[in-house]
């Protein structure tokens, strides 16, 4: 399996002089704020960049450039359009580079509002132009690091409001929910800090470090401020200069049709908590996949992954459940059911992972999902997940009876134009 992360001791080469940004992400700004200060008291060269979105909707932000000594810069910043997109383009993106080059030899923390993601700024780092050079030519993000508080780290997992209930929304159409944001927050990072300790005592905070560790076991896992005192330069140590970050690592929910490691099967309670990995080659039956949703993530606090259905088997159905709220979508079409001179449009990765697990018959096309929680039962969730599965009859029946089920999903994963009028080769074809 491939990983995110480079071997311990992996370093830069020495002739890369691009200033090295941190990227800080995470819900509760007091304690990501307090990792900020903690690096700017270990180097007194390091820059901090701040963005307050809170009058975004209405076209202003307010920036805030730090140093060990206090602030160097304070603006509010007029916008084209109130968005978060809009803001890392036009003012977040810009002040760093700009910062970059009239301080080349000071190294940068941008710390990201609280409801920012930080997979969406690694996606406009990775495109974005500054006077027709690319952004990533001007600096090096050394790494994404999220933090966690971890007194209220269980109400926001579990939590069932959205950004509009709470009046933090980014945008007019931003519906997303807070348990979404803090588990993406916490599932992209490559490094995630455990600020704090839990008000319930030293197990309840040992059992919060072992449930992010199955959220995000890609991860290097950091715990800060015990006993509210911290060790600036060892967290520095930790958190800078790792040469963690990976561009070329896939968002999440792609990752397992990517070959990477969606999660971590322990299927028995650490401290509570359990991670399930559930794998499938054979399709699911619509009707009964749909009547088992609610019971199967009932007591998860997360779950991701991919599925195959029966009824639509050309498309791999991307699975995200969080804060009691299942969201399904799709990830584009299976390998199998493109002609080969379209496979080419698939990463390296993707037809490799494809290669290596080719089913003769039914090709790449398989299911994998992965539950997390406290107190889950995992043999549960499998029997429930496996009696869902086409049996060995309806499987005989091939793909044409398939897709005559009742299928309350239907339309709910509409495919892109192009790849929707393109033939599907025949089965058994292997990728190259």
């Amino acid at each position: 399996m491939s990983s995110s992360l480079a071997p311990a001791g992996v370093t830069q080469s020495r002739t890369d002089l691009r200033p090295a940004v941190t990227v800080l992400s995470g819900f509760w700004p007091g304690a990501t704020f307090a990792v900020a200060r903690a690096l700017l008291a270990d180097d007194p060269t390091l820059l901090l960049v701040r963005h307050d979105l809170t009058g975004v909707r209405d076209g202003h932000v307010r920036r805030v450039v730090r140093d060990h000594t206090g602030i160097v810069e304070d603006e509010s910043v007029t916008l084209a359009h109130g968005c978060v997109s809009c803001t890392l383009r036009e003012d977040v993106l810009p002040t760093v580079a700009r910062l970059a080059r009239t301080h080349p030899r000071r190294d940068l923390v941008l710390m990201l509002p609280e409801v920012v993601e930080p997979e969406a700024v690694a996606a406009a780092c990775a495109h974005h132009l500054l006077d027709g050079v690319p952004f990533a030519d001007l600096v090096r993000v050394d790494s994404y690091a999220t933090v966690v508080d971890a007194e209220h780290l269980l109400d926001g997992l579990g939590s069932t409001d959205d950004l509009v209930t709470l009046g933090i929304e980014a945008a007019v159409d931003d519906d997303r929910a807070l348990a979404d944001v803090i588990t993406r927050q916490i599932e992209y990072a490559d490094t995630v800090v455990l600020w704090g300790q839990s008000p319930d005592g030293a197990y309840d905070t040992d059992r919060l470090a072992i449930l992010l560790h199955r959220i995000a076991p890609w991860a290097v896992h950091v715990t800060a401020a015990d006993d509210g005192l911290v060790d600036a330069t060892a967290l520095s140590r930790q958190l800078r200069h790792t040469h963690r970050h990976r561009p070329e690592t896939p968002g999440v929910l792609a990752r397992g049709i990517e070959g990477y490691p969606l999660g971590v099967h322990e299927p028995l309670a650490d401290s509570g908590v359990v991670s399930a990995v559930f794998r499938a080659r054979r399709p699911f039956h619509p009707d009964r996949l749909h009547d088992v949703l609610e019971t199967v993530t009932g007591e998860a606090l997360r779950s991701r992954g991919h599925l195959w259905l029966a009824s639509q088997p050309d498309t791999v159905v991307a699975w995200e459940f969080a804060g009691g709220g299942l969201n399904l979508g799709t990830l584009g079409r299976w390998l199998v059911n493109l002609p080969p001179e379209r496979w080419t449009g698939a990463s390296d990765q993707r037809r490799l992972a494809a290669d290596l697990d080719w089913d003769p018959y039914y090709g790449d096309r398989h299911s994998h999902l992965v539950f997390i929680g406290l107190d889950l039962d995992p043999v549960e969730i499998h029997r429930l997940l496996a009696g869902c599965l086409l049996s060995d009859t309806e499987l005989a029946d091939g793909e044409l009876e398939w897709m005559t089920y009742p299928d309350p999903f239907a339309g709910c994963f509409p495919l892109p134009d192009e790849e929707r009028e393109l033939e599907s080769p025949s089965e058994g074809t292997e990728p190259q």
